[in-house]
């Protein structure tokens, strides 16, 4: 856990510095689409979030 709070604090020291403020809602709209399709794979729900896509 401690080597992904270093990991996010690193992604938000390179958006702060060089001022890529822009990239923060991707990184946030790709991870929140990753967990998505990682937590409703087994589920009943699969079928359904897999049509969107």
């Amino acid at each position: 856990m401690e080597a992904f709070l270093d990991l996010a604090k690193d992604i938000w020291d390179y958006l702060r510095v060089r001022k890529k403020f822009w990239l923060a809602p991707l990184i946030i709209t790709i991870i929140l689409m990753g967990s998505l399709i990682v937590f409703t794979e087994g589920s009943v729900v699969a079928p359904f979030i897999y049509s969107i896509f």
